[in-house]
């Protein structure tokens, strides 16, 4: 088994001083919880504050990089460490990023679909690669918030072998019911485990929630955070995705020559 800590934040908007303060606390107390991974939410440097990301965002990443590989090791977790605000080269991204317990930089991720509504399109640059790494034994993929609704982009990892999603996201209360669909049928097309992660509280144009959860392959809802801010534990058993896909292996039978 692995035990996956969920963390459930009020991320304070355009104060980048408090939210990493916080992040250090919450990585501590998931090891002291037990947790073999801790998992953060999205943009939580910073928040939805996009006009001001030439003083707030992280440049290179280095000050994320640099406190998430020391807590890591300190700590010796796994931590995905949600995402953040970063610029590099005079453009902004979205960007996620994973550390082994010996604070080793695995994956750095750049969301690939930006938001209309949240103006991700007037302010954030596109990534295109996708993120595969294997941690705490276990091949996985790192996703941001909107590319919950993108399928496809799901089901390109998932052809590599992916047995466990994380999905980091600031996803608003008023769509909280699609949330809760859309996590548990990406783990269900995929046989896979997701853990979702969202933020609570609110910024000046937008009202979060919560409702964090953890999916099993079957869709079943292994662990869900509610409306507060908090850390929910909840134990991945490896084992399942191999036992869903012994059952019937949805990946061997697709006809990619039909999809276009």
């Amino acid at each position: 088994m692995v035990k996956v800590a969920m963390v459930q934040m009020d991320v304070v908007f355009a104060n980048p001083a408090k939210n990493f303060a916080f992040v250090g606390e919450a990585i501590e107390a998931a090891k002291e919880a037990g947790a073999d991974v801790v998992v953060f939410p999205e943009m939580w440097n910073t928040g939805y504050a996009l006009d001001q990301l030439s003083d707030l965002a992280d440049r290179h990443g280095r000050r994320t990089r640099t406190l998430i590989s020391q807590l890591a090791k300190q700590n010796e977790i796994n931590v995905v460490a949600g995402s953040v605000a970063t610029v590099d080269a005079g453009r902004f991204y979205n960007t996620s990023y994973v550390f082994n317990a010996a604070g080793e930089e695995l994956a750095a991720y750049h969301k690939a679909h930006r938001f209309g509504p949240m103006h991700e399109d007037q302010y954030i640059t596109a990534g295109n690669q996708p993120s595969l790494f294997t941690l705490a034994g276990i091949r996985s993929a790192n996703l941001i918030c909107y590319d919950l609704r993108f399928p496809e982009w799901w089901r390109t990892a998932g052809t590599t072998g992916v047995d466990l999603y994380y999905l980091p996201a600031q996803w608003p209360a008023s769509r909280i019911d699609q949330w809760e669909a859309l996590v548990k049928a990406r783990a269900i097309e995929n046989q896979a485990f997701v853990i979702a992660v969202n933020r609570i509280g609110s910024d000046p144009d937008n009202d979060f929630n919560g409702h964090s959860l953890a999916v099993a392959p079957s869709g079943e809802v292994l662990a869900a955070a509610g409306e507060r801010a908090g850390i929910v534990l909840v134990d991945i058993d490896p084992h399942a995705t191999r036992e869903a896909k012994r059952l019937f292996n949805i990946q061997q039978d697709r006809r990619p020559e039909l999809y276009r």
